[in-house]
């Protein structure tokens, strides 16, 4: 689960990081007393999306050289002038469709006098299955082509969970940002502040960019940009809390009302499949013979009928879906029960493209009987590769 950046400073602050002051809002009229209330003289007005690159971001229909999703502001009128600006605007970046993302809500945050940019993010290193930080002297807007053309300029190292953040890590943490001094010490508590905090929250992700030496030497989390363990939330009922639903898949958030798992692809072929290995593999058909996958959707061992005719009505909601493809082996999860689902969904929602079932496993001649006594205009294949072809050619004409 993703956070808005001053959700993030609130738990950083939370934890014992040093963040700016800064106050959230949600209309433009709010913008002159937030900005009174921090006093100035600087002011920096943050729209707030879950995807980075919001600087170097363009608001939809708006002049090449206007500026961007973070803005300095030098006066009140100024601040209140850029909040009119860009709520309710469109936010372009790297991280966004073409249609980029409403900005709903800004964050006014104090301005910092800033000495150096730096990079730091801590993260889940799966290879290794411990927390690793990665960190990197050239913080800032630019740290992906940092990361493409210079890569000796990132540095990575991971934490033993058996003993936690020590004081070598602390020292490792200091020699790759280049920090000396008081600013090595500054970087040895942050770090251990950080660590703590990531595993303590159930975090997935921590991105903090740039972290900043401050004209007075002091180290500043500036940005923050964090993920949670969404298997943990239900240890966090403040974390669960802090979810905006406007920011998240529509269809995404419909599959965890009935416990389905759902991603959302850029293909055309909606797929529901039940286990996560034969939904890879369904996926991965799919692209062989030329198409590709509009979504990810397990239903899971033991779904009903009302979790199919759930799950059958997302994929139709897909405006790109131009084909479906149902592919089940009845394992704990019966044909019969599966083509029930699937005949009353399409009762329900209609069927304006071409349906595929693959059926195998538990009762499969009882799936078959009701798929072909249905009276549906339903394409029947007898294994994955010939419904891999039939789903393929149907879409494609």
């Amino acid at each position: 689960m993703n956070i808005h950046e001053y959700q993030g400073k609130a738990v950083l602050k939370e934890i014992g990081a040093p963040v700016s002051k800064g106050v959230a809002i949600f209309d433009a009229s709010e913008a002159k007393a937030a900005a009174e209330e921090l006093g100035g003289p600087l002011w920096v007005v943050k729209s707030q999306i879950h995807a980075g690159g919001r600087g170097k971001g363009k608001f939809v229909g708006a002049p090449a050289d206007a500026k961007g999703g973070v803005r300095l502001a030098w006066s009140v009128d100024e601040v209140v002038e850029n909040a009119k600006a860009m709520l309710g605007e469109y936010l372009v970046t790297e991280q966004t469709s073409d249609e980029g993302k409403q900005v709903n809500r800004l964050y006014i945050e104090d301005g910092s006098d800033i000495d150096r940019e730096l990079y730091l993010s801590i993260i889940i290193n799966r290879e290794t299955s411990r927390v690793s930080f990665i960190v990197s002297t050239e913080g800032g807007m630019d740290i992906e082509p940092v990361a493409h053309d210079t890569p000796e300029k990132v540095v990575n190292f991971d934490i033993d969970p058996a003993t936690g953040f020590m004081p070598h890590h602390g020292r490792t943490l200091a020699k790759a940002l280049d920090l000396k001094g008081d600013l090595a010490k500054q970087a040895n508590k942050l770090g251990r502040t950080l660590y703590n905090g990531f595993l303590s929250k159930d975090m997935s992700m921590l991105e903090i960019n740039p972290l900043i030496v401050t004209e007075d030497q002091r180290l500043h989390c500036l940005d923050a940009k964090i993920s949670f363990d969404e298997n943990a939330l239900y240890r966090h009922p403040d974390v669960q809390e802090l979810r905006d639903i406007t920011e998240e898949d529509s269809k995404e958030t419909e599959a965890k009302k009935f416990d389905l798992s759902y991603v959302a692809l850029d293909g055309n072929i909606g797929c529901m499949v039940n286990g996560a290995g034969l939904a890879m593999s369904t996926m991965d058909i799919i692209k062989l013979y030329g198409a590709e996958p509009a979504n990810f959707l397990d239903v899971g061992g033991g779904a009903t009928k009302e979790n199919i005719v759930a799950a059958f009505k997302i994929l139709t909601s897909d405006d790109k879906v131009e084909g479906i493809l149902i592919n089940i082996f009845g394992g704990i999860m019966k044909c019969d029960v599966i083509a029930q689902g699937t005949v009353d969904a399409v009762k329900e929602v209609g069927l304006e493209v071409p349906l595929v079932v693959r059926l195998e496993g538990t009762n499969v001649e009882a799936g078959k009987k009701i798929i072909n006594e249905s009276g549906l205009n339903v394409i029947a294949a007898d294994d994955l590769d010939d419904a891999a072809q039939k789903i393929v050619k149907a879409v494609q004409g």
